[in-house]
């Protein structure tokens, strides 16, 4: 896990030396945060008109990430990351997150001050307090639990039910590359586990191993849609693959849709890579998971709105119900999507 000889065992501090010892250098950074750590619960206060958003997401060692290739101090940017990104996809801005940590013996104070800092650092760029949370012990491994609280006026907040016929499909970003970053991280783990002496080849992927290990939440791609005054029909944001998300949103919505192969944003590293791996990008772009980007539909009489903005690509739009969800190939021939994303129970 870490490098650093010295180690200071948690039971040496005990369960609230420790929380003051992790939160000591901790900033607020929003009026609406008026008592953070400290007290028997977190005081906050918006402004009357605002709504209040909920999300809570857990991260487990072993299941969500492994230690082998994934650094402390990542894995406590992305914990915190991941929570934000749910806000966003909500039409909304974060403004406060919880921390909660179960820890085995094989870590030490050190350790979690990596991940500490690597949630602090997440909070000082996004602007969001970190207000309280728990720690306690684990039998076996790491367990992270992150709430976030976010803010929006009523009439912005959109939801996963709203997309109409003839709505444009939307996304940020690119996709995909989240996905062959872990694949390229698996891939020198298992020759490293067959022969230590070998280095890792990570050489010339810097964007999609970022884009695995260090993600970013869409804030931006919100702050946009205001600014274009555009309030989107229906909103998702990409975790579990475009695929995945895609279904979930015309479910609720009562919708069928038509998503066009050529339209898919696939950066170039993630592309080749996949080609070199004798995976398809577009199945990978599908069914990868982990993007964090923002899949939504907007009004069709926004397009002129949006079409100049390079973070943003119309990849489809919305059908009725009857005609299903397809892909519509770069051959022109239609297949029904179906979802082959993270399931957390497989």
């Amino acid at each position: 896990m870490l490098e650093n000889k010295e180690r200071t065992e948690l039971s040496s501090l005990g369960e609230f030396a420790l929380i003051n010892h992790l939160t000591e250098h901790v900033e607020l950074y929003n009026t609406s945060t008026k008592k953070g750590i400290g007290d028997d619960a977190a005081v906050i206060k918006y402004d009357n008109e605002a709504h209040t958003l909920v999300s809570t997401d857990m991260l487990i060692e072993g299941i969500h990430f492994d230690l082998t290739y994934v650094p402390l101090k990542h894995l406590g940017y992305k914990s915190v990351i991941v929570n934000l990104s749910d806000i966003c996809a909500m039409n909304a801005k974060p403004k406060q997150v919880t921390v909660s940590i179960a820890a085995s013996s094989r870590f030490s104070v050190e350790a979690l001050e990596e991940l500490y800092a690597g949630i602090l650092v997440a909070c000082k760029k996004y602007n969001v307090d970190l207000i309280g949370g728990d720690t306690t012990s684990s039998q076996s491994g790491l367990i992270i639990s992150i709430t976030v609280l976010g803010e929006a006026l009523p009439e912005q907040i959109v939801y996963r039910n709203g997309a109409k016929e003839k709505d444009l499909l939307c996304v940020s970003g690119d996709l995909g590359a989240a996905y062959m970053g872990l694949q390229l991280l698996e891939r020198e783990k298992f020759v490293f586990k067959d022969n230590p002496n070998i280095q890792p080849d990570l050489d010339g992927n810097d964007y999609i191993l970022e884009r695995q290990l260090k993600p970013e939440a869409r804030v931006d791609v919100v702050d946009i849609l205001h600014q274009l005054n555009i309030t989107p029909t229906s909103m998702i944001d990409v975790s579990d693959g475009l695929a995945s998300e895609l279904l979930h949103l015309c479910k609720q919505s009562q919708v069928g849709c038509e998503l066009y192969e050529d339209k898919i944003p696939i950066d170039i590293q993630a592309y080749e890579l996949a080609r070199e791996f004798n995976l398809d990008p577009t199945v990978c772009a599908l069914s990868g998971g982990e993007d964090y980007e923002l899949l939504f539909t907007i009004p069709m009489s926004d397009y002129e709105k949006i079409k100049d903005t390079r973070q943003v690509t119309v990849i489809g739009h919305i059908t009725a119900k009857e005609s299903g969800v397809n892909l519509i190939a770069k051959s022109g021939t239609s297949h029904p999507i179906t979802a082959q994303g993270w399931n957390a129970f497989k």
